[in-house]
């Protein structure tokens, strides 16, 4: 199975809509066939992103559908602990969080809508920034 990263942002598309590719690849951690990692930062992160009531009112969902969004995802995430930093890397210091996750989790994507801040510093790792159709089309074609 792939372990791999989600951004923020990959998260927020895919409760917006049924339709993208996020929602693809949220399908796919919820089938199980991919392992989202995270670490204590980043699922806080999640936490405070979709908790907040602008998305709740793009997304439909209440605060309790959220919590047990969150509560699935915790359940089918794989803990990681980050054992070393290596601050900075991306232009943006609020993506070193989600860096972070992949480098110490030994990623094998990053699953991202933000290639302008993420990508040169995931490739320094040799982690694939992808964008989540992207990420779709090559599980596709394995």
């Amino acid at each position: 199975m792939k372990r791999v990263v989600l951004d923020t942002n990959i998260l927020v598309a895919g409760l917006r809509s049924r339709n993208g590719a996020s929602f693809g690849v949220l399908s796919l951690v919820a089938d199980r066939v991919i392992i989202p990692l995270v670490t204590t930062t980043l699922f806080l992160e999640y936490e405070a992103v979709l908790k907040r009531p602008e998305l709740r009112g793009m997304t439909n969902l209440s605060v309790a559908d959220m919590e047990l969004f969150l509560r699935e995802l915790a359940a089918l995430a794989k803990p990681v602990d980050v054992h070393f930093s290596w601050r900075p890397q991306s232009s943006d210091p609020a993506d070193e969080m989600v860096l972070e996750a992949a480098v110490n989790g030994r990623a094998d994507a990053l699953i991202t809508h933000n290639l302008k801040d993420l990508a040169e510093a995931a490739a320094r790792f040799g982690i694939p920034a992808v964008l989540p159709g992207v990420f779709l089309q090559e599980w596709k074609d394995e």
